[in-house]
């Protein structure tokens, strides 16, 4: 099974969008399709046998234009130009066919009482400028009509020719000498309907780019060139020439073209594109370098591990882009609606031109509400409601260091009532290091000698910060107590309290013991043939600031649960510190999975993990986050990654769902509080009725309020 993400043209409303879906839905070979209407892209998971060619012919046969993965459709400068142009011919055309009604100073020749024939032709002429000016919203009116996929364009579409055909019938009579018929020319409406809907999408189209910025700076972040050294000489050379293992030169000031390892030299990078932490990040040989961050103050060669695809960078756009495709259910409801939407407003137009030809027996009245229902219908604002909000969201989280894998995850995160978070890498650092002990300089200096020729983590931990060591002879490791080694001619012993007891030392520091069990530390003796010569305990220390965040989330009413496999004593102890009531230890990987589904049973839980032994866990949850590494973002289980080890990232997307499904409500009110007041008024059952022109403002009004109330939320 593949997956891709195909940039789209040609759609202009929720109507295209979700007819596209459904009928790529229903072709063979593909296994799920969704349609982004706001990024006018589609995210489809495909059989092996399918190629991208017969995608780009299924999109074609549902009525609009596959882009390809890269969207090379630039941006219509002129667009603006066209705008104008035609609003001033707009502001022509009306003053022509309404300045004698108002009595204003119209010149004789174009007067519509004096010369009527004349004033036909030029409004006539004038309009159908207008025509073809839109004639791309008629033709994909008609041609989702032909597919069986109405949309706004049908709608509007459909509306502006019945009223110009019905115009230029009318011509006939004027041209037959009834001149009185001149009254009943209303190609004006056609046109400023056409001005209206044009203004209204270049206004969208440019408010909505701003949703979208966040998520194409992505794309962008990345050098065009690099400098590797081949044949012993440096060599500039475009991104797509740098291979796997190839030596790249980064010097002050430069970004780093593609992902690697520092195998010489030291700098500092500022890595806040893909973390959102603005601190400088120190490198220095060893250390792992990401595309696209920003060089300080350092020369630097790295050795290129990832590139393209497999670069942090292309790994987080791809989940990222593929969030914004993703629907939630609050999305997929208002689809649901906008489905049946637009067959529903051309039923309603029909009846409202019948009803009122056979209540009031004019034809051309009978008509412009055909056309003011046809046209004050929007579903452009129901379908932009929740897609706009979600994407400014997706852009405001990545923005901020938080990959959101689906927007589904946006909107699980208003039902969250219980936050469970594992303890060791996600509440602690997740590394153990000496935190009590009685030792001196040199009992330390031997012990950290001894513990240097063992393998086990905790031998690792006390070795952390080890600056010169004994030679050691005679090792041996004793498997599940400690090791033991020659040095200097004596024998020295580093273990636990079995070691100790069994080499039947006398313990003279129980009571050290007993206060280090009870902060939850693990306990390291040192120890000749005769006494001990030390104690240390290590723990695993509390994250900064970890106390403040659990602070944060208990006053805003959710409920905090430790799950860890630790043991229950140690548990307990990081737990007090923190303030966490309930604590659930000493549980395997597949046990959090099982106390996450009892919690899940009557409560709505987010869990915080690191990603690895918590996977069934996080995966169960109904929304798990976890601490990427920034190496490995697609093989990770969890709904949403942090890029940057800082739980206040946690409350911040708490905030930004709440605040995301709230947008979504206010719009999905607003645009179906617009149609209940406005398409009555259209069919003309209330004593006020709509002139086509206002109906086509009021319609673009509609989808304006919408995209300015999403763009609140960009931050």
């Amino acid at each position: 099974m593949k997956k891709i993400v195909l940039n789209i043209e040609g759609m202009t409303c929720s109507a295209c969008s979700n007819g596209l879906e459904k009928y790529l839905n229903k072709q063979k070979g593909v296994k799920k399709a969704e349609v982004n209407l706001v990024m006018a892209t589609a995210l489809i998971e495909y059989e092996d046998n399918l190629k991208i060619e017969d995608l780009n012919r299924m999109v074609q046969e549902a009525g609009f234009k596959s882009l390809g993965e890269k969207n090379d459709k630039k941006e219509n400068k002129n667009e603006l130009i066209k705008v104008i142009i035609f609003s001033i011919l707009g502001i022509i055309l009306m003053y022509i066919s309404m300045g004698a009604m108002i009595n204003l100073p119209v010149p004789e020749i174009i007067d519509m009482n004096k010369n009527p024939n004349i004033y036909s032709i030029v409004i006539a002429i004038l309009s159908f400028v207008f025509l073809i000016y839109g004639f791309d919203i008629i033709k994909n009116g008609i041609k989702n009509i032909i597919h069986k996929m109405p949309n706004m364009d049908s709608l509007v579409g459909i509306g502006v020719l019945v009223n110009f055909l019905y115009s230029l019938w009318n011509i006939i009579f004027v041209f037959q000498g009834r001149t009185n018929m001149v009254h009943h020319l209303y190609f004006e409406s056609s046109a400023i309907i056409i001005l209206f809907v044009k203004i209204g999408r270049y206004i969208d189209n440019r408010n909505k780019s701003k949703a979208v910025d966040n998520i194409k700076n992505l794309v962008t972040i990345t050098p065009k060139n690099g400098t590797i050294i081949k044949n012993s000489k440096e060599t500039t050379v475009t991104i797509n020439e740098i291979k796997k293992g190839d030596i790249v030169i980064c010097r002050p000031g430069e970004k780093i073209a593609v992902d690697g390892k520092v195998i010489k030299g030291a700098t500092h990078t500022d890595e806040s594109f893909i973390t959102g932490e603005s601190k400088p990040v120190s490198k220095k040989i060893g250390s792992n370098v990401l595309a696209g961050s920003m060089n300080y103050d350092g020369y630097i060669e790295y050795r290129a591990e990832r590139i393209g695809k497999d670069s942090s960078i292309s790994q987080i756009v791809n989940l990222v882009v593929e969030a914004t495709n993703t629907k939630a259910p609050i999305a997929r409801l208002a689809d649901k609606i906008s489905g049946y939407f637009v067959p529903i407003i051309f039923i309603l137009s029909i009846i409202s031109f019948f009803l009122n030809l056979i209540l009031q027996n004019q034809i051309d009245k009978a008509i412009l509400i055909l056309v003011s229902v046809l046209v004050v219908a929007c579903p452009c604002a129901l379908g932009l409601a929740t897609p706009l909000a979600m994407v400014v969201a997706i852009g405001n989280c990545s923005k901020k260091g938080i990959v959101v894998k689906s927007s589904e995850s946006i909107e699980a995160l208003k039902h969250i009532d219980t936050i469970v978070f594992d303890k060791t890498g996600t509440l602690t650092q997740g590394k153990l290091s000496i935190t009590d002990g009685e030792y001196t300089d040199e009992s330390m200096k031997i012990l950290q000698s001894l513990e240097a020729m063992s393998s086990h983590p905790i031998a690792k931990s006390i070795i952390r910060n080890m600056k010169e060591k004994y030679e050691v002879k005679e090792v041996k490791e004793i498997p599940g107590k400690g090791i033991q080694g020659n040095i200097n001619g004596k024998t020295y012993f580093a273990g636990n309290k079995k070691l100790l007891e069994e080499k039947q030392i006398k313990n003279i520091y129980q009571e050290k013991e007993l206060e280090y069990s009870k902060k939850g530390e693990s306990i390291v003796y040192l120890f000749n043939e005769k006494e001990i010569l030390a104690i240390v305990g290590l723990a695993d220390k509390i994250k900064s600031d970890m106390q403040n965040v659990i602070k944060k989330i208990k006053e805003k009413g959710y409920k905090v649960i430790m799950l860890t496999g630790d043991n229950e004593t140690t548990a307990k102890a990081i737990a007090e510190k923190l303030d966490i009531e309930e604590v659930i230890s000493n549980v395997s990987p597949k046990e959090k999975q099982d106390k996450i589904k009892e919690i899940n049973k009557n409560k709505s839980c987010l869990m915080i993990g690191d990603g690895i032994n918590d996977s069934p866990a996080l995966r169960t949850a109904t929304v798990g986050i976890s601490v990427a590494n920034g190496t490995d973002m697609s093989a990770d289980s969890a709904d949403i990654l942090l890029l940057k080890d800082n739980m206040n990232l946690v409350i911040e997307l708490l905030n930004i769902g709440k605040k995301t499904i709230r947008i979504v409500k206010q719009n999905l009110f607003w645009a179906l509080f617009y149609n209940i007041c406005m398409i009555p008024l259209a069919m003309g059952i209330l004593p006020i009725s709509l002139n086509p022109m206002i109906a086509s403002l009021a319609m673009t009004f509609s989808s304006f309020t919408v995209v300015i109330n999403s763009l609140r939320l960009i931050k």
